[in-house]
């Protein structure tokens, strides 16, 4: 009887047939152009079109990698985009503070380079979902970033850098996540059609990424319906950036007072309409005015001579010399200061405006003492003044969508940013105006952002950008802005989309888990069948 001895069969994998990661010489220059094109789509460069991309070289870089190598390319992206986005926070407290919050933000695309990673058994031979897992995971990423640590830091969100895209519209549908989402989604479309040969389903990438770039430019948008009332902004400007201007506080209130005095000579002429409220930026009164007279008469003076309520940036003093608040006050002309109607800063930043950890920060260094302790307010900035309702926000809180949401729900009909920019450059300026530009999409009210400094600004619900100032001078700008209009599906959603995305992302997870362990024991399997025969 004649035997036929057969070779033994091979173990039935799926990845056997999956093409490897990149050679590590390959993915590491990929994970520094995907850094700079995300860099390159924020402001001040504005080149939205290279988010997408952006998210397609670190995916493509980070999949099928070790989980320890996909941490170590996605983190090379994020210091290509996070050390040069952040290098104005140097400015004033020195390289130290710029480079642990710099590294810190980079450990989360660390993060997202390890997950993309874990996720690759999903992606093998299921293309289609690039798309939507890069979404989610670039959504969840953005929410662990936004909340941790210390309240989190929200700079450099995929959403911020669409000012001028198509893809802005989604934020009145689901807010800042949808626009992430969508933004990453595209990157997904892209991955699929570089990572293997085309295929059939090229043509459906195409169709997807065309729906997710272009197509919104199409979405309707809500308008405000109510009548417009006449705002001004007040940028004095300070004798000097950097620092220093709180040495300079006299004269930075001088200057608010004085541009102020000027718009009323403006409008005594004709030549200017009559404001019905003035908006001074955050620290335009760095004197406590409530505790110094001579500050009290200078801003009593003002608002009447504008016969209008002025919305005052100040620092106001407490019973403990260590503590401080950050707060936007109504002053009424005749009347003064209206304490009901008085905003204080929710959202203190972390080792600026106050100390975490102060006692084991010491140890390291004794200038965490310099750092005056701001202490948080604990209700949303709707200011009701006569003529309007205002959605008040002060600085980096633009970025925090819960802190601007809560105004809107609150009655808010237009919404307002003060905010000090002296410290920082117009490369940061125009990062907070862009974040304007998305929150007046996302809650369907148009919007301002008043600064000491500039980038000051009117903002339409499509984004539109009006009446801008320039950076480092002084400027007036008034305009007609109208009130009111239908919440939007994002205001009513609130957090939903976002959580819905975390709850998803986990989900992905957990289901690359099982396809691992699957993949092991099928390994197993075929070695031990082998070594039978």
């Amino acid at each position: 009887m004649e035997m036929t001895l057969r070779p033994p069969a091979a173990p039935q994998v799926s990845a056997a047939a999956a093409p490897g990661p990149l050679r590590l010489r390959l993915a590491v220059p990929l994970a520094v152009l995907g850094g700079l094109a995300l860099l390159l789509a924020l402001p001040p460069y504005d080149l939205w079109w290279l988010s997408p991309a952006g998210v397609a070289l670190v995916a493509v870089a980070t999949h099928r990698r070790r989980l320890r190598a996909g941490f170590g390319v996605g983190f090379v992206a994020g210091v290509v985009l996070f050390f040069p986005l952040l290098n104005w926070t140097s400015f004033a407290a020195g390289w130290l503070p710029w480079a642990l919050l710099a590294t810190a933000e980079a450990t989360y695309l660390g993060l997202t380079g390890l997950a993309t990673a874990w996720l690759s058994p999903l992606l093998d031979r299921r293309r289609f979902l690039w798309p939507v897992l890069l979404g989610l995971l670039w959504v969840a990423q953005e929410a662990a970033r936004d909340r941790a640590p210390f309240g989190g830091f929200p700079w450099g969100r995929l959403a911020f850098s669409q000012g001028d895209a198509p893809a802005l519209r989604f934020a009145a549908y689901g807010g800042a996540p949808l626009v992430t989402f969508a933004v990453a989604a595209a990157g997904g479309c892209l991955a699929a059609l570089v990572w293997q040969r085309p295929s059939r389903g090229a043509l459906g990438h195409l169709v997807a990424l065309a729906a997710l770039t272009v197509a919104p430019a199409a979405l309707p948008l809500p308008a405000p319906a109510g009548p417009t009332k006449v705002v001004a902004i007040v940028q004095g400007n300070v004798p000097r950036l950097g620092l220093d201007f709180n040495a300079q506080r006299r004269a930075v209130l001088d200057n608010h007072v004085k541009a102020t005095l000027g718009l009323a000579g403006e409008v005594e002429a004709g030549r200017q309409k009559q404001p019905d409220l003035v908006i001074w930026p955050e620290n335009s009164s760095d004197i406590d005015p409530l505790q110094n007279q001579d500050a009290a008469q200078e801003i009593a003076a003002a608002a009447a001579a504008i016969g209008a309520p002025i919305l005052v940036g100040a620092v106001l003093r407490t019973d403990n010399p260590a503590d401080i608040k950050n707060a936007g006050i109504l002053w009424n002309p005749g009347t003064g200061p209206d304490l009901a109607q008085t905003y204080v800063k929710q959202h203190p930043v972390p080792f600026a405006e106050y100390m975490p950890l102060r006692s084991i920060a010491r140890l390291v260094s004794d200038k965490v003492d310099l750092v005056r302790n701001m202490l948080a307010g604990d209700h949303p900035g709707v200011i009701r003044t006569s003529a309007l309702t205002l959605g008040d926000v002060i600085c980096f809180e633009v970025a925090y969508d819960g802190i601007v949401r809560d105004t809107v729900t609150g009655g808010a009909q237009i919404l307002a940013v003060q905010t000090n920019n002296a410290t920082f450059n117009a490369a940061e300026a125009r990062q907070q105006l862009a974040m304007v530009r998305l929150r007046a999409v996302e809650h369907g009210r148009e919007a301002l952002m008043a600064s000491t400094v500039g980038v000051s600004g009117f903002v339409g619900t499509a984004g539109d950008v009006h009446e801008e100032s320039g950076f480092n001078e002084a400027s007036v700008m008034v305009r007609a802005m109208r009130l009111d209009g239908s919440r939007t599906l994002a205001t009513r959603l609130g957090v939903r989309p976002e959580m819905a995305a975390v709850a998803l992302t986990a989900a992905a997870l957990a289901w690359a888990f099982v396809l691992r362990r699957n993949r092991r024991a099928g390994v197993h399997l075929g070695e031990a069948k082998a070594e039978e025969r």
